[in-house]
């Protein structure tokens, strides 16, 4: 019974609406990454940082694209294609905490009405 009731309040919450997360943070995305990555700098149109998540040396393979969010570190091939992927692997959290955890840092709500 308890999980019927968790499904339901999910329900009533309405869906995260992960393109509404991702439109408003790429509006921001270079203030974030500064935030996130603040080894990194940019390159045309890339943000090049050392990744966090492992032993980088120097920047160059881990990189994203400020103006449509996909990222890649290609000496792991972890890879990604909006900034709410990024968020996630960075804070190793799933795809909708991460989505609800940048929305509040962004001042929206991660989730449809219902």
């Amino acid at each position: 019974m308890r999980e019927r009731s968790a499904c339901a309040r999910v329900h009533r919450r309405g869906r995260v609406n992960f393109e509404q997360v991702n439109s408003a943070a790429l509006a921001v995305l270079p203030s974030l990454l500064a935030r996130w990555l603040p080894s990194g700098r940019i390159q045309g149109h890339e943000y090049v940082a050392l990744n966090p998540k492992r032993a980088d040396r120097r920047p160059g393979s881990f990189s994203i694209n400020i103006s449509n969010g996909k990222w890649a570190d290609f000496a792991c091939d972890a890879r990604g294609g909006d900034v709410v992927s990024l968020f996630a692997y960075l804070g190793g959290i799933g795809q909708v905490e991460a989505a609800e955890k940048l929305a509040a840092i962004l001042g929206i709500e991660a989730r449809d009405a219902r």
